[in-house]
């Protein structure tokens, strides 16, 4: 029987002659669902409507897109699964730019000429790694890590080849459930049987999350210097750095990271941002500059970009080219649900700088009731925001907006970003009060959802966390609390499928804002009681 068989595949391939040969080979394969898509937006919308099994992506796109920047894509979004086998096509010219991005790694890949059974070869290879994990990753992409947890020892045990790559696994997935205690002991093992690079960067990153970065900076900083090419060791150089205050270091960590793997937007982006809080202007146009152009062909773009590229043309005296950017914002991005509030914060910088009176009350009165409905806007637009109206004798407009950036604040480092902003502008006693204010609207908030709940109006209680949600989407506090009328709500009044997937959603939520969560454990045991109370569990899901 053909391996392959029943199995689909997307190939992602500018050229038609290329693509009917590659339809062949595959063809020839076994494989019979076989779909194209000729630039990286077609891909990107069929991946957005099914899931393909393997898919086959050229590295030089054209369009302004590679084939990194697309797997870049399409994992963070989310658009392929953990089972799905990516192999990136690509010339021997085209293979350094993308084998040393340990962060963006595809299945394999696969170097031009090629033949039918070369690919074959290939895709064999994969598939039979991808059936040993399987019963792993069909666990995790359906919520149930503590299960996927114990189905990585199972793997250890029956598939020795691969025990690495479970304990990998096995680590990762603490991490991931908030367990930073749980992982280090998994990573050390692994060191110790053998010097492994991404066992060491583990290791440091278990020392990051519990805010270790002493210890975390050595291990981190031996690494890039015995592994230059090894991507991720930078970025959490660089956070490391940024934790302890030196944002220069973290500044030359990301420029490393950068240098080896130049095509990874967020990174780009990071360093834009970096440069920026440190003063180098320079470096920050640079960035940003590129993350505008490679996000251009993307179709995830952010209109967050073109304000920051106006801010650092704004703070280099360029005006001129300041407004350029935002007519390409506007342009370009008129569609997107947050491009109006950002053309107005934009804008208002470059009226600012030229003392347009007028017009910049006008936009810093648009940006103003944009931001009420931006619930997502980056906090540091919108403090960027309230400086503006500070400078400019709109002290209600700013209030409002440092007081949404503080009651949906992270932690206490958001809040303390916030009140600098009034400190500098020499209201001291406004920051404090706003941010006593912001603490208590919170704590009000949480209690009022928590006294539905005991009172038995347990759908009061998920409809008033829901929509604090919705307001507050980056408070860990408010995601907690709503996580937790959700699953009360299940657990006393029935299963809905709805609030399940809800819950599910939130309890992610918490597990990236606030991964050291004590009580994240105790969440989430709740949460797989429920499951296992109305038999939602994954495995009664596949005997059903």
């Amino acid at each position: 029987m053909n391996e392959l068989d029943g199995l689909s595949a997307l190939i992602i391939e500018p050229h038609a002659g290329m693509r009917a040969s590659l339809h062949n080979m595959l063809s020839l394969c076994g494989l019979t669902k076989i779909q194209d898509a000729p630039s990286a937006n077609q891909a990107v919308k069929q991946l957005s409507m099914k899931q393909f099994d393997i898919v086959l992506c050229e590295y030089d796109l054209e369009g302004g897109q590679d084939g990194q920047q697309l797997l870049e894509d399409l994992r963070h979004h989310k658009l392929i699964s953990l089972s799905t086998m990516f192999f990136m096509v690509t010339g021997e010219g085209e293979y350094s730019k993308v084998v040393s991005a340990a962060e963006l790694a595809p299945s394999d890949y696969i170097l031009k000429p090629f033949t039918a059974d070369r690919l074959l070869e290939r895709v064999a290879r994969a598939l039979y790694r991808r059936n040993v994990f399987l019963p792993v990753y069909q666990l995790m992409e359906e919520g149930n890590q503590r299960e996927a947890i114990e189905a990585c020892l199972d793997g250890e045990r029956e598939h020795p080849r691969f025990a690495i790559d479970f304990m990998r696994l096995r680590a990762e997935l603490h991490m991931f459930l908030g367990e930073p205690e749980q992982a280090e002991p998994i990573y050390r093992r692994l060191l110790d049987a053998r010097a492994i690079a991404w066992a060491r960067l583990g290791l440091a990153k278990t020392l990051v999350v519990r805010a270790q970065y002493e210890e975390a900076r050595e291990i981190l900083e031996n690494l890039v210097e015995t592994n230059r090419n090894f991507v991720d060791a930078y970025d959490w150089l660089a956070r490391t750095h940024a934790a302890l205050g030196d944002l220069d270091r973290a500044q030359r960590s990301l420029m490393d990271g950068v240098t080896v793997s130049p095509h990874a937007v967020r990174r780009l982006r990071k360093l834009g941002e970096t440069a920026l809080e440190a003063g180098d202007t320079d470096m920050a146009e640079k960035m940003f500059k590129q993350v505008v152009t490679k996000a251009r062909h993307s179709e995830f773009r952010d209109p967050e970009d073109h304000v920051r590229l106006v801010q650092t043309l704004v703070r280099q005296g360029d005006p001129v080219q300041a407004a350029a950017v935002i007519r390409d914002l506007d342009r370009s991005m008129g569609g997107q649900k947050n491009t109006p509030v950002c053309s107005a914060i934009a804008s208002s910088l470059v009226h600012e700088y030229t003392g347009d009176e007028t017009r910049l009350n006008e936009a810093l009165q648009a940006a103003l009731a944009g931001c009420r409905d931006a619930p997502d806007l980056a906090a540091p637009l919108k403090l960027e925001l309230a400086r503006a109206c500070l400078s400019n004798n709109m002290e209600e407009g700013a209030s409002e907006v440092v007081r949404d950036v503080m009651r949906n604040a992270t932690n206490n480092a958001a809040v303390a970003r916030a009140m600098a902003v009034l400190e500098q502008a020499g209201r001291p006693e406004l920051a404090r009060q706003l941010a006593q204010e912001s603490r208590q609207q919170v704590i009000d908030l949480v209690a009022n959802g928590a006294a539905k709940a005991k009172e038995g109006d347990y759908a009061g209680a998920v409809a008033m966390m829901l929509e604090a949600v919705d307001k507050l989407p980056e408070n860990p506090q408010v995601a907690f609390n709503a996580a937790l009328a959700v699953l009360k709500s299940l657990d006393n009044v029935g299963w809905d499928d709805r609030l399940g997937q809800q819950a599910q959603i939130l309890i992610g939520s918490v597990r990236q804002l606030d991964p050291v969560n004590a009580k994240l454990p105790a969440l989430a045991g709740l949460h797989q009681q429920i499951l296992k109370k109305y038999d939602k569990g994954p495995r009664a899901r596949r005997a059903g």
